[in-house]
């Protein structure tokens, strides 16, 4: 009870940062952006290495630039052109996040409905695992003929490639709830509503933020593969085009720029994980 109270009082000290806490051990925690930036370190110093070694590799073997541009090539492309990059990767982001955004709202409904009945399970699982196995670029062409050529097809081959994990994940997360609270919960005569939100929903929290991890990138995966048949938006546009007139730098300056959406979605994610699941055992240690 003293180290409680000692503990409570050097919270509530003037001093005090409110974005650093002390665990029950006594330690220091690290603040979110302080953590962020130590868990990108070491990939970015590699990164670094690589790009060094990549520039080195094409001046040394006088590699042509349509072959393999170098990283300074590539960059001074990306960034002498910023707007042309940045309106087109505005494209496919907002394409991949409503995607996401459908793709998993489905995926949460069905995983409602199949934790609270065998039967859907078995009716729903196998349509699911049907959809997975499916190749998005096979299906693609069609959702052209039946959506035209705007961000509807886009959006829904983004929703489709993301569907799967979310569902899956939130179908176990949902199932995985204590047994214990459970029966407490029914000998107190809760609904399943009340079971659900109460229960069910906190428990699947850490499956369904792992799915998000998985989810996020793909969904920009399904909102490029759509750019490569539908219109001439979006970064994966521009991969085509790029790879049809031998523009290289272009090309790689493309990838670049979904690369810097892809990690900065992933690091949203694993933010906005951290703030909600901060009771968590993972993040707790």
């Amino acid at each position: 009870m003293e180290r409680s109270a000692r503990q409570q009082r050097a919270e509530h000290a003037p001093g005090h940062e409110p974005g650093v806490t002390r665990a029950a051990n006594g330690r220091l925690r690290m603040s979110i952006p302080i953590s962020a930036l130590v868990y990108l370190a070491p990939a970015a110093m590699a990164a670094l290495v690589l790009m060094v070694g990549w520039e080195l590799w094409v001046r040394l073997a006088d590699v042509p630039v349509y072959i393999v541009p170098g990283p300074l090539t590539v960059l001074r492309r990306l960034f002498g052109d910023v707007g042309f990059f940045a309106g087109h990767g505005a494209t496919t982001l907002m394409e991949a996040g409503a995607g996401f955004f459908l793709g998993s709202l489905v995926a949460v409904a069905a995983a409602t409905l199949m934790a609270h009945s065998r039967i859907l399970e078995r009716i729903l699982l196998p349509l699911a695992v049907v959809v997975k196995v499916t190749p998005i670029v096979a299906i693609a062409p069609l959702f052209v003929i039946w959506f035209g050529f705007g961000s509807t097809p886009k959006i829904l081959i983004a929703a489709i490639i993301t569907f799967f994990p979310v569902l899956v994940n939130a179908n176990v997360g949902l199932r995985a709830v204590d047994p214990g609270a459970l029966d407490l919960f029914r000998s107190l005569h809760a609904s399943r509503a009340e079971i659900l939100l109460k229960l069910r929903a906190p428990s699947s929290l850490p499956y369904l933020f792992a799915a998000f991890r998985i989810a996020v990138p793909l969904s920009v995966i399904g909102a490029v593969v759509g750019e490569w048949f539908t219109g001439d938006q979006g970064l994966g546009s521009v991969i085509i085009v790029a790879h049809n007139d031998l523009d290289t730098p272009t090309l790689f300056a493309a990838i670049f720029s979904l690369a810097i959406i892809g990690v900065s979605l992933t690091l949203a994610t694993f933010y906005v994980e951290k703030r909600t699941l901060f009771w968590h055992d993972s993040f707790l240690a």
